[in-house]
């Protein structure tokens, strides 16, 4: 495996440099991802020259939890971080990352924008000294994220979802992943004609809520032609406890006007397609910043000498199953984008141009279909630089520090697929404090977690239960299930009938829980 880069391209006399792209909320809704919606060519022409995994899945489906596990390569149950109030490295074990690897290989590691969770979650310091090689860098205009600077129809400004704005109206004439793209090329710059190869990691803040956003890139989304989600009902059939309440959105300005009924909603028709035009416009604002990165790494000659990963810590819904934001188990959710551009490897062809957002294209190189999980990034990245990939955990490895409980997937850069491996499989989870939706049944505390939905997905079907969960002893109680859900997803692409009985199913699932 490690020998795969040097017998696919010219010998060469460094290391790759890593580049490590990561989207906030960024659900599969790209046009190299089949979205005919979406308008992201910039992404669409890295996936042309990548190797591009359409099943990607991540291990929980909020922030923190995702990208601590996603960065350790271990799952939730073992950072034991399911909200964003504990640092895994003295609540669960000393665990390496990604970057703190590669910088004891001899790597300069950086880190722009949200790549961990900030405050305790990452130990209020991006995880410095241990993964960076100098203190995170968080763009200055991110303070106003959260404060009252949109503007509303009465002329006064909000905080509010739906937040498109004139961009040299706002504090300092500019906005958050503006600001990390800028950083981020002038580190690019800093590295050029240095012997030391770089891994630096670029979080972009959107497409996560408020959809604070340039208002021009509306305009690629006229709402005549925005279409609603496909599938917008609660399903008759789904637990109460699946369901996500969608509890920060009720929080903005406005949508505290719209009223909408606790747990259920709905929300407005006319409403759903503003929310939904905002979200798609986010996604081709972060991909104009994408192209900036990508742009820089082609002017300065270093896209032929850099692994190029892009992703997302999970997905979001709009409006599917009458569900808004990430929170739950459902594909939506949990399915992200991953791509690896690999020099020499992946494609001949190492130029990144810009591309304007108001053109268009959807194209992705080698496509791979089979499950995956982010908790595999780790051991991949390693082996396509070359470097050996930490071994698989022990059963129990709250005291190793390096190890994976993810796939390297290197192997995939070798082989064509040569079709649907049913043994392949990724598994996510989610908390919940109650079996009935309550409000913090999106974001509980951990001393408030009585539920956990533990899901697969296969190529067949996705399937949850939903088990008493001890917070004190981070145990689950897979005896006791409280709910469960079973879709199969060739006849039910949308994940709309639930067809789980509880004596098979139940079984089934801990037979394969237990290959997890």
């Amino acid at each position: 495996d490690r020998t795969l880069v040097q017998s696919n391209r010219v010998c060469r006399t460094r290391k790759l440099n890593v580049l490590f792209i990561i989207a906030d909320d960024l659900r599969t809704s790209l046009g190299c991802y089949g979205d005919p919606v979406a308008r992201s060519p910039n992404m669409d022409q890295l996936a042309s020259r990548s190797q591009v995994f359409l099943n990607a899945y991540a291990q929980q489906a909020v922030c923190a939890p995702s990208r601590t596990s996603m960065l350790t390569s271990r799952r939730p149950d073992t950072t034991r971080l399911y909200d964003f109030y504990s640092y895994w490295r003295v609540h669960a074990g000393n665990y390496s990352t990604l970057p703190q690897y590669l910088k004891s290989q001899g790597y300069a590691t950086m880190s722009v924008g949200k790549v961990f969770h900030q405050g305790i979650a990452s130990n209020f310091s991006d995880d410095f000294p241990y993964s960076w090689s100098v203190p995170a860098y968080h763009p200055p205009s991110y303070r106003y994220e959260n404060l009252e600077v949109c503007p509303g129809r009465d002329g006064a400004l909000h905080r509010n979802l739906l937040c498109a704005v004139n961009v040299s109206e706002q504090p300092g004439a500019v906005l958050p992943d503006m600001e990390s793209a800028a950083q981020a090329v002038t580190l690019l710059k800093s590295r050029v004609g240095r012997r030391q190869p770089f891994f630096l990691a670029v979080g972009f803040h959107k497409p996560h809520i408020p959809f604070r956003i340039p208002q021009e890139f509306l305009s690629l989304y006229p709402l005549e032609e925005m279409p609603l989600a496909p599938d917008p009902d609660v399903p008759e059939l789904l637990p109460p406890v699946a369901y996500n309440p969608w509890m920060d959105l009720r929080k903005r300005d406005d949508v505290q006007k719209l009223n909408a009924s606790f747990p259920y909603g709905p929300i407005p028709k006319d409403f759903q397609l503003l929310l939904r035009q905002h979200y798609y416009a986010a996604v081709s604002y972060v991909d104009a910043q994408v192209g900036r990165l990508l742009a820089a790494l082609d002017e300065l000659g270093l896209s032929d000498d850099t692994l190029v990963v892009l992703t997302s810590d999970h997905g979001w819904s709009l409006g599917e199953h009458g569900e808004w934001a990430k929170y739950s188990n459902f594909n939506v959710a949990t399915r992200v984008p991953l791509m690896f551009y690999v020099p020499g490897v992946t494609s001949a062809a190492s130029s990144f141009p810009f591309i304007d957002v108001f053109s268009q294209s959807g194209r992705h190189g080698r496509p791979v279909e089979n499950m995956v999980e982010l908790v595999d990034v780790f051991p991949t990245v390693c082996s396509l630089l070359g470097l050996k990939a930490p071994r698989p955990c022990p059963r129990v490895s709250f005291k190793v520090e390096l190890c994976t409980e993810g796939k390297n997937l290197v192997h995939s850069f070798r082989h064509r697929e040569r079709g649907a491996n049913k043994e392949h499989m990724a598994f996510s989870q989610y908390p919940r404090p109650a079996d009935q939706p309550q409000l913090n049944s999106d974001l509980p505390l951990l001393k408030d977690i009585r539920v956990m939905g533990y899901s697969m997905r296969t190529w067949d079907y996705r399937f949850t239960l939903w088990v008493a969960f001890d917070p004190s002893t981070f145990q689950a109680n897979m005896s006791d299930i409280h709910a469960g859900e079973l879709y199969m997803v060739a006849d039910d692409p949308g994940e709309d009938v639930n067809v789980f009985t509880a004596p098979l199913t139940g079984n089934l699932f801990l037979f394969f829980y237990e290959l997890k």
